[in-house]
């Protein structure tokens, strides 16, 4: 059975979730910690580095649109990504390429989500939200474009056509209104002793479950719970991307979706799992502003040093993202890569900047020889910034 077809599930004003609280509290403690860290974190480079802030801010909102995509198996193109979020977020977009309407929809939505907190959502809202996901009606005709899935069965299935695995299969058409309205109330005034972390589990499990359109119900579930999670934390601003954290365990969320739908309305297991990667999620917003941090105090250290606009730009690719996408170090190859030189320039600048003490050598020699950014983190010497492929 699905956990929609149980007793339980319609035995009153919300189905009778429940789990086991000390399981949770060890994660909801720390959760409430990176929370407090987060905010102040915000809140000191808010006041003494804004545009780099922001440049945060647009790191986090763009790797979200991708990545939500890239769970339901769609790649975006990223500087359209980019292009759409600076947009939105009214940055400066000289030198950007143009967003295309897909990527201009998304951006509207996922910004909406987190930068309107304050707002009820409704049957409208909902409706809205998914036909930004399919902006070009004539290409998506076969859908039902803002507005509820139709009569037929909806179902989750992979394999083949011929011999098809079922892995989820959506409460009945004739009961979806009803059961919409009860979740959409249930979000509007949760319960005052509920775990706004909590909530925003069981909205995503809850919402999914209902699977209300014909397509993007994953996408809309994600934008739902990033407007839960804006609302868990009391601020639009958002530093750090839950489905990015997701994407890292695509698998690992199907299968325990999968797993809890059809199991008992003690989900638990559910929450543990999304409290664990909002945990994770949390983590590297964190890395985020610790970036702006370092990247602030390496340029001062270096104010008065000497540079070229080639090792300017790469020392810049390196403090950017430092901790996250580059961590084996750079060697000639890559800094001729990234800084489009010979591998006579290469090896002379990158000697100056050791020489500069911008870069420290890596252990090892040779060909294999990498160079680390001789402070990336708040703290000088605490951690090193990578470049890889």
């Amino acid at each position: 059975m699905y956990i929609w077809q149980l007793d339980d599930w319609q035995s009153g004003d919300t189905p009778a979730f429940h789990w086991q609280e000390p399981v949770l509290r060890p994660l909801l403690d720390t959760i409430a910690q990176h929370q407090k860290h987060l905010l102040a974190s915000h809140t000191f480079i808010s006041k003494s580095q804004s545009g780099e802030a922001q440049k945060a801010q647009l790191d986090a909102l763009v790797q979200n649109a991708l990545r939500t995509s890239e769970i339901e198996g769609e790649t975006l193109n990223l500087e359209s990504v980019r292009s759409s979020v600076i947009n939105r977020l009214g940055m400066d977009n000289a030198g950007q390429v143009k967003g295309s309407i897909q990527t201009d929809a998304l951006a509207a939505l996922l910004i909406e989500a987190t930068m309107q907190p304050e707002r009820e959502i409704n049957l409208i809202v909902l409706c809205q939200w998914q036909s930004a996901l399919f902006p070009d009606p004539e290409a998506n005709h076969t859908l039902g474009i803002g507005q509820l899935r139709s009569e037929q069965p909806m179902q989750v299935i992979s394999g083949r056509l011929d011999r098809p695995t079922v892995h989820f299969e959506a409460p009945p058409r004739d009961t979806l209104d009803a059961e919409l309205q009860r979740f959409i109330h249930w979000f509007n005034q949760p319960p005052d002793s509920l775990d706004m972390s909590v909530r925003a589990a069981i909205a995503h499990l809850w919402f999914v479950t209902l699977h209300p359109f014909d397509d993007g119900n994953g996408r809309v579930t994600r934008a739902l719970t990033d407007r839960a999670l804006a609302q868990a934390e009391d601020t639009s601003i958002r530093y750090y991307s839950h489905s990015a954290a997701i994407m890292t365990r695509r698998q690992q969320y199907y299968d325990t979706l999968e797993l809890s739908q059809r199991s008992t309305l003690d989900i638990t297991s559910w929450l543990e799992w999304f409290l664990t990667v909002l945990i994770e999620a949390m983590q590297q917003g964190q890395m985020r502003f610790e970036r702006v941090i370092g990247k602030t105090r390496f340029w001062q250290q270096h104010a008065q040093t000497a540079l070229t606009d080639r090792q300017i730009k790469v020392l810049n690719r390196l403090l950017d993202t430092w901790g996250e996408q580059f961590v084996d170090g750079i060697n000639a190859s890559k800094y001729m890569s990234v800084a489009k030189v010979s591998k006579a320039t290469a090896t002379r600048e990158l000697a100056d900047l050791v020489k500069k003490q911008c870069l420290v050598k890596q252990p090892g020699g040779g060909r294999s020889t990498r160079y680390a950014i001789a402070s990336a983190g708040p703290e000088s010497g605490r951690s090193k910034g990578h470049l890889s492929a």
